[in-house]
């Protein structure tokens, strides 16, 4: 049976509620309920004895679950409240307070479970997980994993994607350097050569295993993901951390011992305050808010993101960063055609850096290196007037950037995106902390592991 938790609320009369909760307990163990508010049926007289179980109240409704749900820690959130105590916003705030405690959260004719957790590996962890698509999540883990490995951490990734391979797919990118020519051979058997696990190992030269996924729910979940069998085969290599990376705001189904949260500025403050927004952030150990700068989002957005983010994890330490692009071969002297992902708002700004740091022409540029049609156009229109490609490893950078490039005879060098701490924040020494806490963590978990299967076997 079962451990069930009720939401209640005063907008239903005691008699009434105390009869569902009845129903409820022929199939459930209906441990507590939790009290929301409301007072149009409720009078002074309506304690536990109305209601037949042991009632929980909180000065808010979030509070009044966070303690139920520590008292009693129930598998299972049912939700017997409506309008207008509760709002559909409000909801949407008490599951994820839920499934962050691996509790479902049910109701009338909705139904959510907290994202599989489906490994837990020996080895310590990090995940690094974003609240949605094209917020630098792997430009960000990139980083980390370059960072790590400087610092003299011995470490692999675990990388997500939406065009991962059927198998996991091992590459010890500290041992073998992919070039642009053997990425366009994988194209052409009908990899995706521009998946995740391919830019972490170009762009940090750290060993990779790559994994698919398709689907993804509100929480995080995933519809088919093959990341069990690439997180045994990364808990075999005897490392001394793994780093798990998301895909779009799809979180792995893997036991991590610290996470980093990557929001994107430009979304706006919804991604952060509304539906599973907080429940993400119930999770992470560090946030990265990225592109935190004009014109992608003002000072007020960012200022607006960090208050969300004190209110719903107060202590939670928020780095504000933006990217700055750094070929990863020389192009000084070079006529570059520039393919990003980034908005077209922001290409003068990147083309400007590039020129200033690299001391190379940008002669053309396109942002849409995601939408394939548009950015052959653009190669068209720019035809004869570069001497060299230079392309983020996402999207279309190899089937057609690439491609292009060895059509025409004309080099085609991979673009990194380097996070830049916009709000004088150490980034380095936070991942550090981060670091040694999930290292802590992990060790602390296999201890704990290795006790409990003591006792079992005992």
């Amino acid at each position: 049976m079962a451990r069930v938790l009720a939401l209640i609320d005063g907008e239903h009369y005691p008699p009434v509620v105390r009869a569902a909760l009845e129903v409820l307990g022929r199939d459930h163990e209906v441990v507590a309920a939790a009290f929301l508010g409301g007072t149009e049926k409720v009078g002074a007289a309506a304690d536990d004895a109305s209601y037949g179980v042991p009632v929980v109240r909180g000065e808010t409704p979030e509070a009044a679950l966070k303690e139920a749900l520590r008292r009693y820690e129930p598998g299972l959130v049912v939700d017997l409240s409506d309008e207008p105590v509760i709002t559909a916003a409000m909801r949407f705030r008490l599951a994820g307070i839920a499934l962050a405690e691996r509790a479902e959260y049910r109701g009338a004719d909705f139904h959510f479970s907290p994202p599989r957790r489906l490994v837990a590996t020996r080895t310590p962890a990090i995940g690094i997980i974003g609240t949605g698509k094209r917020v630098g999540k792997t430009a960000i883990s990139a980083y980390v994993a370059r960072h790590l490995k400087a610092a003299g951490r011995d470490i692999a990734v675990v990388a997500m994607g939406r065009g991962g391979p059927a198998e996991p797919e091992l590459i010890r990118g500290e041992e073998v350097e992919l070039t642009t020519a053997d990425l366009l051979a994988l194209a052409r058997r009908g990899v995706h050569a521009a998946s995740d696990n391919y830019e972490d190992a170009i762009m940090s030269r750290v060993t990779t295993v790559g994994a698919r996924r398709c689907g993804g729910g509100l929480a995080g979940d995933t519809f088919f993901s093959n990341v069990v069998d690439a997180a045994l085969l990364a808990d075999s290599l005897g490392k001394e951390l793994l780093i798990f990376e998301g895909s779009g705001a799809a979180i792995p189904p893997a036991e991590t011992d610290a996470n980093i949260l990557v929001i994107g500025a430009g979304r706006g403050l919804t991604y952060v305050r509304d539906y599973f927004g907080p429940y993400r952030l119930g999770l992470a150990d560090l946030a990265i808010i990225a592109c935190a700068e004009e014109p992608v989002a003002s000072m007020q957005d960012v200022d607006d993101i960090r208050a969300e983010i004190a209110r719903v994890s107060p202590g939670l330490p928020v780095i504000a960063t933006t990217f700055r692009p750094a070929p990863v071969n020389p192009v000084c002297g070079s006529r570059v055609f520039f393919a990003t992902t980034a908005p077209s708002s922001v290409i003068p700004m990147l083309a400007s850096y590039l020129e200033s740091t690299y001391g190379c022409e940008v002669v053309g540029t396109s942002p849409n290196l995601s939408d394939r049609a548009l950015l052959q156009g653009d190669l068209r229109a720019a035809e004869g007037t570069f001497d060299l490609l230079l392309t983020e490893l996402k999207a279309a950078a190899i089937d057609v950037v690439a491609q292009a490039g060895e059509s025409s005879g004309v080099e085609t060098v991979l673009c990194d995106n380097v996070p830049v701490p916009v709000d004088g924040a150490d980034l380095p020494r936070a991942l550090d902390a981060l670091c040694a806490r999930a290292i802590e963590r992990g060790l602390e978990r296999a201890s704990e592991d290795v006790r409990a299967k003591g006792r079992r076997d005992s």
